[in-house]
């Protein structure tokens, strides 16, 4: 047998060899990971991943562009059809979301992008909608333009500034409420209340303490001139139950357009097919009855488990808005003068809506409705539910535009031809001054415990539009003046003179807490809240219970003044950017998380970026009146509302590293291969 004379590998040979396998392997591994990463992160063609990790996320929602917004002028013979189709964008999203809602997480568990299964159809029905628009506001007038660019909408978790569009892309943004909100909700998902249904809100984080606010610093005094009257109306506290979802101003002839229930007050003959007509020849709750004028907004509710009497009801409990419907203690319906001047008669008939029943997917830019505590109304909150120290009770306040074009009753948004006065009182141009309405409700409501995620005492929040998620920042108001000449002109007068009228004023519209099945008031000394003690639940009945409506109002405590916006051209005044911030009362204070804002679209004025179908053309409220004495705490830069996402759409870092973890082991492969390398090469020399 012959000699076999290959050569065996040296050991040196070896040892080069294996660095050069890690080397190369570990940077295989590297480029491999990081390739995926960047790929799943939804950069630019990661349909799947995006989708999938919005709807991880646990509270998606849905941002659409606004198209009402754009119509700034619809001829009369279109309104019709485009007030049908705009309802119908609207019920389109409340669909998405439904489905959203529904398949979330079989789409994720299946590998599908639920981008595709619930973005691209809801593109194609609204660009369908849009269409239709187009059409007809073409036919009876000039055509519009840009509005075929507004039909895709976006996919994003709760807490996130930007997510997955149609294609499945999605930007940066911030998981960190969404994922507050899963653990406020609970392993099982549930708001609070104890048999609360998993649902879309609230969250612990939509909540802050009243005490933790700062206190608003004092607004100037009235000039020589000003109108410093008040009118007070007493028209009740909806104790008869009248409750429905639509929503006459904005959705005309079509049921559920508000796609939440409302409270009203004074007319009677509210609904979405009541025709003017029908609105002055109704009854009224008020008691003076020369006020046949209606005044609605979301109804606040306990969020225990009751299954009220619109649980299985479209705009109730089939769209995420459940739990105790609560009645108001007290509502003032307060109309006051102009800081600067005189006040002229509002036209009878006159529509306005204050607030942005969209502004969590729209942006802050209109939203007008402030949340309080009775004995705290010097601090306001914009964008959380206040928890009330022992002894107080919630306080709701709108402001409503104060400034009338001189024309028209209504707008083409709802709200071009209203606008709020600046901090002088000045009016846009063109614009004429006329009362102010400044509507104050009270809720005695107990503060919810959020240690426990409400178990033990709920939470409670306003019904909303379903992909809203029920945030304080989407209340909203509505009136449409239905005075009779006669008593408006009292009104005016009574302002003008600088003297306190109204059959409200000087009385008390509150209710007996037996009365009305809601928990008697503690004692006056107010004690800072503590979330985390046990309370009773109220009484989860399956109604409000009713009784006789109140005689009078009480005007008092009315410091709920907005923060003035800029108006241009006579469009709806836009707040400052900071407005919706809470400001916590000095350094130590417990911090305040404040919702991100969406990215707003453009539309050549004070807009969202929503289909605001109900009260989306809403806007600030404004100061300077005679009656108003403070603006709304934090309506200055703070801390908490300038504070911009930190975590990305990645997730934390404990996400990021189990992501990477290939990555990290590959690079600690080429690590040891170069000083595998550089030993073989000392040893050689």
């Amino acid at each position: 047998m012959g000699r076999n004379r290959r050569r065996r590998p040296t050991g040196a040979r070896r040892a080069t060899s294996a660095a050069v396998a890690l080397i190369l392997g570990g940077g295989g591994l590297v480029a491999v990971n990081v390739y995926a990463s960047a790929t799943e992160s939804g950069a630019g063609g990661g349909a799947q991943g995006a989708g999938n990790h919005v709807l991880s996320a646990g509270a998606a929602t849905i941002d659409c562009p606004d198209v009402g917004d754009k119509l700034t002028t619809v001829p009369d013979a279109a309104k019709g059809d485009v007030d049908k189709e705009l309802a119908a964008l609207d019920q389109q999203i409340a669909e998405a979301y439904q489905q959203l809602r529904s398949d979330g997480a079989q789409m994720e568990q299946n590998g599908d992008s639920g981008a595709d299964a619930v973005m691209k159809p809801l593109k194609e029905k609204r660009a369908e909608s849009i269409g239709r628009i187009v059409t007809a506001v073409d036919g009876a007038g000039e055509r519009p333009e840009g509005l075929d660019d507004l039909a895709a909408c976006t996919l994003r978790s709760s807490g996130d500034q930007s997510g997955a569009d149609e294609n499945g892309d999605q930007g940066q943004g911030d998981q960190g409420q969404a994922q507050q909100g899963q653990g406020a909700q609970g392993q099982d998902g549930q708001q609070g209340g104890g048999d609360a249904p998993a649902g879309n809100g609230p969250v612990v984080a939509d909540f802050a303490d009243i005490t933790s606010v700062q206190p608003a610093k004092q607004t100037p005094g009235p000039q020589d001139g000003a109108s410093t009257g008040e009118f007070v109306t007493s028209c009740g506290v909806n104790a008869n139950g009248l409750f429905n979802s639509d929503n006459v101003i904005v959705a005309p002839g079509v049921t559920n357009g508000a796609h939440h229930f409302h409270d009203y007050i004074g007319n009677q003959s509210n609904n979405a097919f009541a025709s003017d007509s029908d609105l002055a020849n109704a009854d009224t709750s008020c008691k003076d009855d020369g006020d046949k004028s209606t005044y609605y907004w979301p109804v606040l509710r306990l969020q225990n488990g009751t299954r009220e009497r619109d649980a299985d009801a479209a705009g109730g409990g089939t769209e995420g808005n459940a739990g105790k419907i609560v009645t108001p203690k007290q509502v003032t319906l307060t109309f006051v003068g102009n800081a600067r001047g005189k006040v002229t008669a509002m036209p009878r008939l006159l529509r306005i809506i204050t607030g942005d029943a969209k502004a969590f997917v729209n942006g802050t830019a209109n939203a007008n409705a402030s949340w309080s505590c009775t004995g705290f109304e010097d601090r306001q909150l914009k964008d959380k539910y206040p928890v009330c120290p022992q002894g107080s009770d919630v306080v709701r306040t709108f402001r409503f535009q104060s400034c009338w074009d001189g024309a028209n009753i209504d707008s083409a948004n709802h709200r071009t031809h209203v606008a709020f006065q600046d901090a002088e009182g000045n009016c846009p141009g063109g614009f004429k001054a006329i009362p102010q309405l400044v509507q104050r409700i009270v809720y005695g409501v107990d503060a919810p415990s959020l240690k426990d995620g409400g178990r033990t005492s709920p939470l409670f929040a306003v019904d909303s539009f379903p992909e809203q998620l029920h945030k304080p920042v989407t209340d909203h108001g509505d009136f449409i003046n239905v005075f009779d000449e006669g008593l408006m002109k009292d009104a005016v007068d009574c302002i003008n003179q600088g003297r306190k009228c109204g059959v409200g004023a000087g009385d008390d519209n509150s209710q007996d807490p037996e009365e009305t099945g809601k928990p008697q008031e503690p004692s006056k000394s107010a004690e800072p809240p503590n979330p985390s003690e046990s309370a009773d639940p109220p009484n989860p009945s399956e109604e409000p219970t009713e009784q006789p409506a109140p005689t009078a109002d009480d005007p008092s405590d009315d410091n709920g003044g907005q923060a003035p916006g800029d108006d241009d051209g006579g469009q709806t005044a836009e707040p400052t950017a900071d407005t919706p911030g809470t400001e916590p009362a000095g350094d130590d204070a417990p911090p305040v998380d404040v919702e991100p804002k969406a990215d707003v679209s453009s539309s050549g004025q004070a807009a969202g970026s929503g289909d605001s179908h109900d009260g989306s053309h809403e806007g600030s409220g404004d100061v300077g009146t005679a009656a108003s004495t403070a603006p709304v705490a934090g309506s200055g830069p703070s801390a908490a509302s300038q504070t911009e996402p930190q975590a990305v759409a990645g997730g934390g870092l404990a996400d990021t590293g189990a992501q990477l973890w290939p990555a990290a082991l590959g690079g600690i492969f080429v690590i040891a291969g170069f000083v595998l390398l550089r030993r073989i090469r000392r040893g050689a020399l």
